[in-house]
């Protein structure tokens, strides 16, 4: 739908479903208040929530594809904590930003190459202090953790449209994490499926 600025909306289903969820894991790990840098926003939707839900912080959406920029800012129009939808690629190692406080990505690791999720910690390293959050959400594997078969067709799915794409596993992103500094500090199995990881330094 249009939004006041002309740009349209898109919308993802699927945040309905578990934004909930998201916001009572960011209580308990967003610092009080500061920066929070999405990384890879899409929709705009999980933007304009959380920044309804936490007034104390400012919000700094980003995404690499122009159209969701233009649904980003649409969907927080209005919304005085939420800064300018900003373009990113997390892969590149040139990011519009130079300091958070805490770095949020959902639903990006899959459905990118695996370069962007190096990309995101790297960064993450650039911009946090030590003490600050790097969040992840979404499907993951696990080393000796079955994989729900919703999660395996999905990735077969992914593999279909981009040899590129694809869940990753938890470990990868340990190992990646641990050379740049960071650690896993939490793992909370969320609903459908899905995992949110903390790392922290």
């Amino acid at each position: 739908m249009p939004g006041d600025d002309g740009a349209v909306r898109k919308h993802a289903p699927a945040t309905l479903r578990n934004r909930e969820p998201i916001a009572e894991m960011l209580r308990e790990e967003l610092p009080v208040a500061g920066k929070v840098l999405e990384v890879a926003s899409g929709s705009g939707e999980h933007c304009a929530f959380f920044a309804e839900l936490f007034p104390g912080h400012f919000w700094q959406p980003t995404d690499p594809d122009p159209g969701a920029l233009g649904s980003i800012a649409s969907w927080c129009a209005g919304l005085g904590n939420v800064l300018p939808p900003l373009a990113l690629d997390a892969a590149s190692t040139h990011w519009p930003i130079d300091t958070a406080d805490a770095v949020l990505c959902i639903n990006m690791a899959h459905i990118s190459p695996w370069e962007a999720t190096l990309g995101l910690v790297a960064g993450a390293e650039r911009l946090l202090v030590k003490g600050e959050p790097l969040i992840l959400y979404g499907p993951w594997r696990r080393e000796g953790v079955a994989t729900a078969p919703s999660n395996e067709a999905f990735d077969a799915s992914l593999r279909a449209r981009d040899s590129r794409w694809g869940l990753r596993r938890v470990e990868d992103l340990d190992t990646a994490a641990d050379a740049r500094g960071f650690a896993r500090t939490r793992l909370v199995e969320m609903p459908a499926n899905n995992l949110m990881l903390v790392y922290r330094r």
